[in-house]
């Protein structure tokens, strides 16, 4: 563990509706205001960049494809200039940086969780494994190998988007590795009141389960912003509300009072010796686990759309003359 005390950020704030520059300057504004704060590790909200598809929420299908092939075009390719603007930010402020963002390769969107260190490399980028519901008709699937822990200047960091975390594999998965931060992402502004009880009693149970801190983030949009999303009243219900920025302790408790409106950044102190002292009495991947009885099969290859299988290269045939030539 590299830190004995780590001070984690979390941040809810509104995209820019409009362009995906407009959104990360945004980011790379709350990475220095963060930074500046002390904070070691910044988490943003799901597909931050350049924001959620919350039009498949409130659209029929028919009606998606302007605002899907906007997405399209305001979305992020990595590498590109703007993921290594991130990369610079990082590295010029000594942070870890976990980015939610639209991911385009080629042509599918992909929901994918970017993690950089504090050097500015980018230690993973993973893919939501299966977009929920309305999500299906925007993004395509992930798959085992961004299932990852990986070791970063605060310790080891795994993430999971959304309703990932109703899926036990997908979480035993990572804590399998040894998670010890878990930086989780949701959209915010969403479904209404419910959707945000329902991210903390799952934030809470994963920190008590896997014994490490979450750091989650959801995302806010302004009534203006949702006037623009949709003109129906009673469709606009369902882009309020949902919100439940927090970071929970391995005893799933709060360490400082959640967000559950407006914007802001969350900071807290997390203290590392508390994810052993939760181990020590439920350590679900070691003493506590039933291996003989009870294992997870997680397939970590990455999903290829093709095999390609080569010609062998002709070999020349060695006639009698020939091999006494080569003597």
């Amino acid at each position: 563990m590299s830190k004995s005390t780590v001070r984690a950020a979390a941040v809810q704030i509104a995209p820019d509706l409009t362009s995906r520059s407009g959104t990360l300057t945004r980011v790379l504004n709350a990475i220095a205001e963060a930074a500046g704060k002390g904070a070691d590790l910044i988490v943003f909200p799901e597909t931050f960049v350049p924001w959620y598809p919350y039009f498949s929420f409130v659209l029929p299908p028919m009606q998606q494809g302007a605002e899907h092939l906007r997405l399209y075009e305001e979305a992020m390719v990595v590498p590109s200039p703007e993921s290594e603007a991130v990369a610079k930010a990082a590295k010029t402020h000594g942070v870890v940086i976990v980015l939610g963002i639209n991911e385009r390769d080629h042509g599918s969107l992909y929901n994918t969780q970017l993690i950089y260190d504090a050097d500015g490399t980018l230690a993973l980028k993973r893919r939501k494994i299966t977009p929920t519901y309305h999500e299906r008709m925007i993004w395509g699937q992930g798959d085992g190998a961004g299932l990852k822990v990986v070791d970063t200047k605060v310790g080891r960091l795994g993430a999971l988007a959304c309703w990932e975390h109703y899926n036990p594999l997908a979480r035993y998965a990572l804590m399998t590795q040894h998670e010890e931060i878990h930086a989780a992402q949701f959209p915010g502004s969403l479904v209404g009141p419910i959707f945000g009880e329902q991210i903390e009693v799952t934030m809470r149970h994963h920190a008590l389960e896997s014994a490490c801190f979450v750091v989650n983030a959801t995302g806010w949009l302004t009534e203006e912003q949702i006037a623009s999303i949709h003109d129906d009243p009673k469709l606009q219900k369902g882009l309020r509300d949902g919100c439940m920025t927090c970071i929970i302790s391995p005893e799933g408790r709060h360490v400082v009072p959640p967000l559950t409106e407006g914007e802001g950044i969350l900071i807290a102190d997390l203290d590392m010796r508390l994810v052993t002292k939760r181990k020590r009495m439920m350590d679900s991947v070691g003493h506590y686990a039933r291996p003989e009885l009870l294992h997870l099969v997680h397939d970590a290859r990455p999903a290829q759309a093709v095999r390609r299988i080569e010609e062998p290269t002709p070999q020349p045939v060695l006639t009698p003359e020939l091999e006494a030539e080569d003597v």
